[in-house]
């Protein structure tokens, strides 16, 4: 199994926090971001591990130059586009069953190992409660996702897609196709979960949507929710190593 982290980000809405560096460099417990996501993937075996850079590329390459089985895939554009072009940049490197990631956002144990287990072709973690305006929502129909987006109303919003997600090798061309075709629209401004809802929409992939069931999991791109997971990490996440 593979996994691809989107971590070309700078951070810019945490402040002073990464002082210059990445924003998966943010430090919990005197811990990177990525490192935190690094060790997680390598506890359940995930060692083919595919970083999609941008801001500070260098920092990347210091970092990580002496472990092993990391592709670092820089993305010159990341000023430019959203995370879906970074995805484009790094995604000819993914030929098997695979774990999409965000470098800003932390999950337990238990949340991957569902994801790892690959119950369907495409895994969507998903909690379930009340949404803000920012948060990548979903709504269902009859059990199954039929809408990801943040523009869905809230009063329609069933829940928050975490932005973390496992792929069966057979998704592949069809992720790469729609990928593709957006950046050719170029819808820059895109999430990767506009791929995700051209797969929804005209294929017919097996979707499991997977709740979090109250588990922890955090993106971090405020200073609030920094202080908020530096206060709830649990302890299974802080002996990772």
């Amino acid at each position: 199994m593979q996994a691809v982290i989107m971590a070309a980000g700078k951070g810019s809405r945490l402040g002073d926090l990464t002082k210059g560096m990445p924003k998966a460099f943010a430090e919990i417990k005197g811990k990177k971001l990525i490192e935190y996501n690094i060790d997680l993937l390598h506890s359940f075996g995930i060692y083919d591990i595919i970083i999609v850079t941008g801001y500070r590329n260098d920092a990347f390459e210091e970092l990580l130059k002496d472990k092993d089985g990391i592709q670092l895939v820089y993305n010159p554009f990341y000023e430019m586009v959203n995370v879906l072009g970074s995805f484009f940049v790094g995604m000819n490197n993914l030929t098997d069953n695979f774990i999409y990631m965000h470098a800003d956002t932390l999950c337990t144990p238990k949340i991957l190992e569902n994801l790892v287990k690959l119950r369907a072709d495409i895994n969507l973690p998903v909690t379930f409660s009340f949404c803000d305006e920012e948060a990548m929502k979903v709504r269902t129909e009859n059990g199954k996702i039929v809408e990801i987006s943040k523009q869905i109303p809230l009063q329609k919003s069933e829940g928050e897609f975490i932005g973390i997600a496992s792929f069966k090798k057979k998704v592949i061309p069809k992720i790469k196709q729609h990928t593709k075709k957006l950046m050719e629209e170029k819808d820059f401004a895109s999430y990767f979960e506009g791929v995700i809802q051209r797969l929804i929409d005209y294929e017919d992939f097996e979707i499991a949507l997977e709740s979090t069931d109250n588990e922890f999991w955090c993106e971090i791109d405020f200073m609030e929710d920094y202080i908020r997971a530096c206060k709830t990490i649990p302890e299974e996440l802080l002996n990772i190593t």
